[in-house]
């Protein structure tokens, strides 16, 4: 019976109702994730720890939350937390469970629009009050002054350095990227308030429900440059054009913002490279080549 399994009777102890069914759903490269039905009534989304960072289901609770309190995006409620205890299969996250369909032009326009509310109700300054993760990866956060310093020194340089030291890319990329760091005041555009970014937004991390309405998920939130998310939008693909015009509509971009993409890729790239290899090291090296 389901109610006997550990982990159906941890999530079922934080909601006070048994857990009555259990199904293994889809839940990313690293968490298992299950549908579980109480007793209640209640469907939740449930994430179990499969080798990430501890901590990393609190920060992202904290983010749904940092998300949800600007009233423009529609993220899960959380439901239950249990991250204090670092044994796989006993942390988790319960989220309120969304009955998903297909993502349509129309509701890829609505995204555009909310995205462009949730960057216009700004961030406290460029960085976040916590760490959180990116995959598997810890995402510095801590706050500094401007956005060239900070996309330089917490997203940029751990990661080639991390890259590097894993031989995922040659240590002469090094030099390189020093002196992409030193070019960032030039390169960035005009200033920009710190935006409150979704961090993570690539197409698996967009839903649309049964209505035909969008939700995000899943995020790596910080402050910081708006063409992040939207550069991550374009490297990964699965957004329907509507969704960019629609942003612009409310939140045009500043003049440039097509020569900026890649180098606001170049974060993402250095995730991948790190976590999966393959040609996003070679992609890494060809955008340093374009901006060096």
């Amino acid at each position: 019976m389901v109610e006997h399994s550990p982990l159906a009777a941890e999530v079922g102890r934080a909601l006070r109702s048994r857990v009555t069914a259990v199904e293994r759903v889809t839940g990313g490269d690293i968490n298992d994730a299950y549908r579980m039905v109480l007793a209640s009534g209640e469907v939740v989304f449930v994430k179990t720890d499969r080798g990430g960072p501890a901590g990393s289901f609190t920060a992202e609770a904290a983010g749904l939350d940092w998300l949800r309190e600007t009233c423009t995006v529609r993220v899960p409620e959380v439901r239950a937390l249990h991250d204090g205890e670092a044994t796989p299969g006993r942390r988790f996250l319960a989220l309120e469970w969304i009955d998903t369909a297909r993502r349509s032009p129309a509701s890829d326009a609505e995204l555009g629009r909310q995205l462009a509310g949730l960057h216009r109700s700004g961030a406290p300054g460029f960085g976040h009050v916590h760490d959180n993760v990116i995959g598997s990866l810890t995402q510095p956060n801590g706050p500094l002054p401007t956005w060239p310093e900070f996309y330089g020194q917490r997203r940029l340089l751990p990661l080639a350095r991390r890259a590097v030291a894993a031989g995922r890319l040659p240590s002469e990329s090094l030099a390189s990227f020093d002196r992409l760091l030193s070019r960032l005041p030039s390169l960035a555009g005009p200033e920009e308030p710190p935006a409150r970014l979704h961090g993570d937004l690539w197409a698996g991390n967009a839903l649309a429900d049964r209505a035909g309405r969008p939700w995000l998920v899943d995020p790596a939130v910080y402050g910081g440059h708006r063409e992040m998310d939207l550069a991550m939008m374009r490297l990964f693909g699965g957004f329907d054009d509507r969704c960019f015009a629609a942003y612009q509509e409310v939140h045009p971009l500043t003049e440039g913002w097509p020569e900026r993409l890649a180098l606001w890729q170049l974060y993402p790239l250095l995730v991948h490279t790190i976590l999966f290899g393959g040609g996003y090291g070679a992609s890494v090296l060809a955008t340093l080549r374009r901006y060096r």
